[in-house]
């Protein structure tokens, strides 16, 4: 973790200085733009932990040759729109959960393991105006866990230059029971395995935050951006013995990643 602060400056300097760039991709006679890249993340070792661990993410974007990257930021799931009406905006959109294993932490001892979770749902996202966008997401879980899960954000998107935008807002996160319980409770059988008392948990509000970021354009091609999001447990979730003796309420996340943009003709 002595990295992180070191890495930060670093792009902290380059956001704010740096070589010549247009920030849109030229005008090509391609039909798409692909984009790829990495993103770092140091992140809770699982959620309600006290502890971190760095995880790296894809990134993958696919647009129409000449227009401009859409605004995504790090809460949303791998969207892709098919309703396209200029200030709203809405489509499928999936998210992949880790598996939490009792082996991986000793804070886990006798909880047993729960395996990967994949989302998939629906995201509907509407700009008030062109800095203010507003989002919303619900999916269904398939693995370890069978829950409905829901992200409301909102983010000021400001570009402050032509390459260099910043952005950020709050951020809400309701759950039903079938995602709660797996993560949360404490079945007869685990407590007497971890010594943790039992538990029920239930669903509803989970969590609430704030997030911000700032994405640097240094050509046409290649953008780094840096994030730091912030929630806080709440709810039963909040309430749950794992979160109250081994862990914590106050959840960050710091993210590091890169991107390249190229265009390909179509195969058709």
């Amino acid at each position: 973790m002595r990295w992180l602060p070191a890495a930060v400056a670093v792009l902290l300097i380059a956001l704010t200085g740096g070589a010549q760039a247009q920030t849109k991709l030229a005008p090509s006679t391609n039909d798409w733009t692909v984009t790829l890249g990495v993103e770092g993340r140091v992140m809770p070792a699982y959620e309600g932990s006290s502890n971190t661990m760095l995880r790296p993410f894809p990134m993958f974007d696919v647009r129409r040759a000449g227009k401009p990257a859409s605004f995504r930021s790090p809460r949303d799931g791998f969207s892709f729109g098919v309703l396209d009406y200029g200030r709203f905006i809405a489509g499928p959109t999936t998210k992949v959960r880790f598996a939490r294993n009792e082996g991986d932490n000793s804070n886990l001892r006798g909880l047993g393991d729960i395996g990967w979770a994949f989302e998939a749902g629906a995201f509907a996202e509407y700009w008030a105006t062109d800095w203010l966008r507003t989002r919303v997401e619900l999916r269904q879980g398939f693995g370890g866990h069978h829950g409905l899960v829901s992200d409301i954000t909102a983010d000021l998107v400001v570009p402050v230059s032509p390459r260099l935008t910043l952005s950020g807002g709050p951020r809400m996160t309701v759950a039903t029971s079938a995602y709660t319980n797996p993560y949360f409770s404490i079945t007869p059988a685990q407590s007497a395995g971890s010594g943790l008392p039992v538990y029920d948990a239930r669903g509803g509000f989970q969590s609430f935050g704030a997030g911000a970021q700032a994405r640097y354009e240094w050509s046409p091609q290649w953008a780094t951006h840096m994030f730091v999001e912030y929630e806080r447990l709440a709810g039963d979730a909040a309430n749950a013995p794992l979160v109250i003796r081994y862990g914590k309420r106050d959840q960050i996340q710091l993210g590091l990643g890169a991107t390249y943009s190229f265009d390909i003709k179509p195969l058709w």
